[in-house]
C-alpha cells in the first residue's frame, strides 16, 4: 500500500518539476540548503514575502526569480510528503525518482530527516482535541432535605493530552432528575458529534496550501 502511494506521487509530479532540483547545487553550502527548508516550511501557510525570495536568489545566485517557482514547488511538495504522510525517515529516500541526483537525494533525504519530527509536533500543536474523560464520580445532594428535590452532584476529571497544554482539570456540576435524564438521553448523539469533530480535524491537518 505505501509503495502505490509512493508511485502514485512520482506519477503526479510532472517530470519536468523534478528537473528544477539541480539548481540546488547552486546553493554555496548544506546550510543555505537547510534554510531554504526551514522557511518554506514556516511560510506554508502564507507563502514567502519579498526578503525571503530575494535570499532564495541570492543564495542560488538566481538571476530571475521567475526560475525560482518551479523549484519551491517541488520542495513544498517534498516537504507535504515527509511530514503529513508522516513517511518513515528509512524511506524517505524513496520519494526520489531515479533521475534526480543521487548528491542532491542524499543531501535531502537528510534534511527532511532531521526535520521531519519537528515540523510533525508544529501540525499537532495546530490540532483541535477534546479532554479526555479520565474519572467520573458522582453523590447524592439534599438527601436528608423535604423541601428540596434531591440533585445528583457530577465530578469530572478530564485529561488533555496536549503536549502544549497537557494536565488535569477537575468540573463539577450538579444535575436534577429531570436534567439528569435529558443528559442520558443526549450521550449517544454527543459520542457521533465528537466523532466528525475529529475527522474534521484530521482533514484539516492533512491539507497544506500551495504558496511558494
Amino acid at each position: 500500500m505505501v509503495d502505490r502511494k509512493w508511485k502514485a506521487m512520482r506519477m503526479a509530479m510532472d517530470g519536468s518539476l523534478w528537473g528544477h532540483l539541480p539548481v540546488l547545487v547552486r546553493a554555496n553550502s548544506k546550510e543555505s540548503v537547510e534554510y531554504i527548508l526551514q522557511a518554506l516550511w514556516r511560510t506554508c501557510r502564507t507563502g514567502l514575502d519579498a526578503t525571503d525570495r530575494d535570499i532564495f536568489c541570492e543564495m542560488l545566485q538566481l538571476p530571475n526569480q521567475s526560475d525560482l517557482d518551479p523549484l519551491l514547488v517541488c520542495l513544498r511538495m517534498l516537504i507535504r510528503r515527509c511530514v503529513y504522510e508522516n513517511i518513515n525517515k528509512d524511506n524517505i529516500q524513496k520519494l526520489f525518482p531515479s533521475e534526480v541526483l543521487p548528491e542532491l537525494q542524499r543531501l535531502l533525504t537528510l534534511l527532511l530527516q532531521k526535520f521531519q519530527r519537528e515540523w510533525r509536533e508544529d501540525i499537532l500543536k495546530d490540532q483541535v482535541t477534546v479532554p479526555r474523560l479520565k474519572t467520573m464520580t458522582w453523590n447524592m445532594a439534599n438527601e436528608d432535605t423535604d423541601s428540596t428535590d434531591p440533585v445528583a452532584v457530577i465530578n469530572l476529571k478530564l485529561q488533555n493530552d496536549v503536549p502544549s497544554n497537557s494536565g488535569e482539570v477537575d468540573v463539577r456540576f450538579q444535575l436534577a432528575k429531570d436534567t439528569l435524564q435529558t443528559m442520558l438521553s443526549s450521550m449517544y448523539p454527543i459520542r457521533d458529534q465528537l466523532s466528525d469533530t475529529g475527522i474534521t480535524t484530521d482533514r484539516h491537518v492533512s491539507q497544506d496550501t500551495n504558496m511558494v
